[in-house]
């Protein structure tokens, strides 16, 4: 297997910032970059960078900004989408290369999606898995709402839908960020757990976030129970999620929960300075959970602009909950390597024009 490589630089002018990140495969192998969401480290995708560097891929993978080795200050500006795409911009410079194929899971879908909307040509392709493009990126909470099914969640029950639980960030972000705080190794047990297909056609668990006074029922803590999962019911080994677990109580929750903190100042930038109307003409690949409860596409109208500013798009449902390149990673990758060798022909490792093979025929034929 590639070893995994750690980086780290800085940058930033009035502030000076660091971003980690783990690289692996040929250095001069056509380039992903892995962007993970909440909560996360950039090693949570190992079961791709391992993947895709043995066909021949430079890997990247960071720590983004407010976990693991990376900066993580207690302002919430840091984590708005621009702050984020300077960051992509530094890495991109930092690993000495013009584009890459950038791909997000969870929070790191919108962080794509966004970073494509702004730096077109800054990206050969794109994938996003769980969070479909045109969505949180430009219109934040307020657009998500308006994609709930009022069927499921009738509004004067469920006014946010499943989004309940970003509300209450906003409503409550220090108890919220408090109450992760209090137990990082119970919460992350729970989370990282497989997906229920039992809850098909039920409000996901987080629509009531803000009615109950927190996360999973609004507990005073996390329920110690949570601790006693067995490694079968997970979707990451036990190495990982020690790592997970010390990552998070060493930068604490303050970070990752800021992220939810920037849905007016997202919308803003993506309405100033998107380019191409915020359309997206590379080709892009969306990849979803079928039980993932909270970002279902099935019974919304979730993808739906997705599919209308993605002008070159694939589809992709797994049969898995959120944690997808976690849950189903052989799955995974061979949905984003059957992508690649079809919308991205030119990226993909010894492609003849990259001068690693030629394609003449034999001499007599």
């Amino acid at each position: 297997m590639a070893q995994l490589e750690d980086h780290s630089f800085e940058y930033g002018a009035e502030v000076t910032k660091r971003l980690s990140y783990h690289a692996t495969g040929p250095v001069q192998g056509p380039l992903l970059i892995f962007i993970h969401g909440w909560p996360a480290i950039g090693k949570t995708w190992k079961a791709q960078l391992q993947t895709f560097a043995s066909l021949g891929f430079r890997c990247v993978a960071p720590d983004m900004p407010g976990y693991g080795r990376s900066t993580a200050r207690k302002v919430i500006e840091d984590y708005s989408q621009e702050e984020i795409n300077t960051a992509m911009l530094e890495l991109l410079n930092h690993v000495k290369r013009e584009k890459a194929v950038w791909i997000g899971h969870d929070w790191g879908a919108p962080a794509v999606w966004s970073f494509a909307e702004q730096f077109p040509w800054k990206c050969v392709g794109v994938v996003g898995i769980a969070i479909p493009a045109h969505v949180f990126e430009s219109g934040g909470l307020e657009a998500a709402v308006e994609t709930v099914d009022r069927d499921l969640y009738p509004a004067d029950k469920y006014p946010y839908g499943q989004w309940d639980y970003q509300r209450f960030y906003e409503l409550e972000f220090e108890k919220a960020t408090k109450w992760f705080e209090s137990d990082s190794r119970a919460i992350l047990r729970v989370f990282y757990t497989k997906g229920d297909p039992s809850g098909i056609g039920k409000p996901a668990a987080t629509a009531t976030t803000v009615r109950d006074g927190g996360w999973r029922g609004g507990g005073e803590k996390p329920d110690p129970a949570w601790k006693q999962i067995p490694s079968s019911a997970m979707c990451i080994d036990e190495e990982l999620y020690e790592e997970l677990v010390t990552a998070m109580e060493t930068t604490g929750w303050y970070g990752a929960d800021a992220w939810y903190m920037n849905h007016a100042r997202n919308k803003e930038y993506f309405e100033d300075k998107a380019e191409n109307e915020g359309f997206l003409h590379m080709p892009t690949l969306f990849i979803e959970g079928k039980y993932d409860h909270t970002c279902s596409t099935g019974n919304s109208t979730f993808a739906d602009a997705q599919r209308k500013y993605c002008t070159d798009l694939t589809e992709v449902r797994i049969a898995c909950g959120h944690w997808i390149p976690q849950e189903k990673p052989a799955e995974v990758n061979a949905a984003i390597a059957r992508w690649l060798v079809q919308s991205c022909t030119s990226h993909w490792p010894g492609f003849w024009s990259a001068g690693y093979v030629t394609n003449k025929a034999r001499p007599g034929k």
